[in-house]
């Protein structure tokens, strides 16, 4: 009994020791794989995907790109030491200022289906989205120049072996970084980091070396110099008078250190430190750069949004005679002429209005409908009654309280989609804007009205307008001008398989003449609404349905209008002539930089500030003019 007892409790013992050895191993095992990874032994990995299965490959971020560099493995010793000298030379001291500056983002998020939508646009070499994406591009690959990499500076123009430019991923942001790009700062902080970097590299190999004691000792003498300096020191006005000199001494070693065999893995370790650190910050600048111009375009400025709120404040505080009733019979009287607004912007809004008027001969048959949404309308009633436009008469709508058989509807701007183009290694971008979803109502909105001038809030008018008026249309329902930069073709993908010219031009909002009679008879509202249910799903955005619905609803309708009646391009395009400029009857602000913004293009601003009332009180109370 005792014997059998002893037995299994022995036996017991065995089978723990057994469960504690393996789990000791496995603990063993789970922190040699970090050991071994920190140890450098990763280097001999492969990448999957290489050309070569021979040479390693240096990841950039998570991105999936690599940086190709020849195997030093198969190279003589001098060979090997060359290698070294061109990496250090291409790398080291302009590494950071490089990457800095011509590092870009990747291609923007479709805004159809984005996988087949980027096949498609990838072979025309063009892309159509309505929003700038903020996702980020590093280094391409250039697997055939060997040790070489290729860096791209984008806002430049230049354009990377897949034929994308900065301007066909980002548009207008390029455009206005070149125009805004500053001296870089504190050049000898970065210089010492640099050289700091390269003689971290050499010191390794030449500290092995028997004979250079002389060369090792004096490399990490500058080496913890230059440590001391840097750690004392983040700006150039921080540096100490000889810093100058100690730069030299250290450029100085590190030449006499290239000129010895190096082992190629110490540099290598430190050339993938000086990528760690250098793409992180690159990457976070970037990132953070077009954010901040995607916020600053897409936000209302402090002042403006203060305008919106006093005068929100004042239309509740001090209530005024309304005159709508006694205006009643302007709205819907046929013989004058009527222009309709859609807008949100009370400034803007009233830069349309004023500009009209001033260029008008007969300010007294101007009526203008201005459509904005529940947010914005008692800023815009309260504005246009405080400020008179000659004797033309203005009318604000609450879209959002109007019922149009029982229907409420939904507010909604112009849509501008940014399209980029690569052309013989150009690259060009074009804003497209076209008519929203609350556009195709307009013949039930103005049920009373046959035509109306539809004007973009974003426009400047510098001639009269009363020709269009008496426009023979040809039997047209939209007159436009026509956008001849972009062909339907190239919009195909849009426009999916329907039947359509491929050699037509697209048209633009921003001065549109519509014949509200013929619409009505050929019901393009319905026929808007059907090619809308085609293409609406839940994925699709509401900008894309809106330009394929537009563009197979009106085609065949367009009678074009002379390009001298409209210039486009000014809120995105830095080189437009004077000439076009000083004769077009209308300037078109399309694009992302708008002139009421701080980003808007200076020498465009003026046209567009020529008619805002600088003397109103609220805009002084809120700052704008400064």
């Amino acid at each position: 009994m005792k014997g059998g007892g002893g037995g299994g409790v022995y036996s017991g013992k065995r089978r723990w020791r057994g469960l504690v050895i393996a789990v000791l191993g496995l603990v063993f095992l789970s922190m040699l794989v970090p050991l071994l990874f920190l140890l450098g032994l990763h280097n001999g990995f492969h990448s999957p995907g290489s050309e070569q299965q021979s040479s390693p490959s240096i990841g950039l971020g998570g991105y999936g790109t690599k940086i190709i560099i020849r195997d030093a493995s198969n190279l003589s010793e001098g060979d090997r030491s060359n290698h070294v000298d061109d990496l250090v030379k291409q790398f080291a001291p302009t590494l950071s200022k490089d990457i800095l500056k011509n590092i870009s983002h990747p291609a923007e998020n479709e805004t159809k289906s984005p996988s087949a939508m980027h096949d498609n646009e990838e072979k025309k070499g063009f892309s159509v989205t309505p929003h700038d994406d903020l996702q980020s591009l590093p280094i391409e690959n250039n697997p055939k120049a060997g040790a070489s990499v290729q860096i791209i500076d984008y806002a430049k123009g230049g354009v990377d072996q897949s034929g994308k430019s900065c301007e066909l991923k980002f548009g207008s942001y390029c455009l206005w970084r070149e125009q805004h790009r500053e001296d870089m700062k504190d050049s000898m902080v970065k210089r010492l980091k640099d050289n700091l970097f390269v003689a971290r590299a050499y010191y390794p190999s030449i500290a092995k070396l028997p004979s250079q004691d002389k060369l090792s000792r004096e490399m990490r003498q500058n080496i913890q110099e230059v440590e001391r300096v840097l750690s004392e020191s983040t700006t150039d006005a921080d540096l100490p008078p000889q810093i100058g000199k100690k730069l030299q001494r250290m450029q100085a070693a590190i030449a006499r250190a290239k000129s010895f065999h190096v082992d190629c893995n110490n540099v290598d370790k430190k050339l993938r430190q000086i990528y760690d650190l250098t793409e992180d910050e690159a990457n976070f600048h970037m990132r953070q750069s077009v954010f901040l111009y995607q916020l600053a375009v897409q936000t209302m400025p402090k002042s403006l949004h203060c305008l919106s709120m006093r005068l929100t404040v004042e239309y509740f505080r001090s209530p005024f005679d309304d005159t709508e009733a006694s205006l009643a019979d302007k709205y819907i009287d046929r013989a004058l002429q009527h222009y309709v607004i859609f807008s949100t912007n009370v400034l803007a809004s009233s830069v349309v209005i004023n500009s009209t008027v001033m260029h008008a001969k007969e300010s007294g048959k101007l009526v203008f409908h201005v459509l904005t949404d529940e947010e914005n309308y008692f800023a815009m009633k309260l504005w246009f009654f405080r400020n008179t436009y000659k004797e033309a008469t203005i009318q604000v709508l609450n879209m959002e309280r109007l019922d149009l058989n029982n229907q409420k509807l939904q507010f909604s701007l112009p849509v501008e989609f940014r399209v980029s183009r690569s052309i013989d290694a150009q690259s060009r971008t074009e804003y497209l804007s076209t008519f929203s979803h609350l556009h195709y109502r307009l013949p039930e909105i103005f049920q009373n009205l046959e035509k109306v001038v539809v004007l973009d809030d974003d426009v400047v008018v510098q001639q009269d307008l009363s020709t269009l008026w008496n426009l023979n249309m040809e039997g047209k329902v939209n007159a436009a001008v026509q956008f001849c930069s972009v062909k339907l073709s190239l919009l195909k993908s849009y426009l999916g398989k329907s039947s359509f010219n491929k050699n037509s031009c697209a048209w633009m909002s921003g001065l549109n003449v519509i014949d509200l009679v013929k619409w009505r008879e050929l019901d393009l509202t319905e026929t808007y609404q059907k090619f809308v249910k085609e293409v609406s799903t839940q994925e699709a955005q509401n900008e894309a349905v809106a330009l394929h619905a537009s563009l197979r609803t009106f085609q065949d309708l367009i009678y074009p209008l002379d390009g001298s009646w409209a210039l486009s391009g000014l809120g995105h395009d830095y080189n437009v002539d004077v000439y076009p400029i000083r004769n077009a009857a209308v300037l078109h602000y399309n694009g992302k930089m708008k002139p009421w913004l701080e980003l808007g293009i200076p020498k465009y601003k003026g046209y567009w500030k020529n008619f805002v009332n600088r003397d109103d009180q609220f805009l002084t109370d809120c700052n704008w003019n400064s």
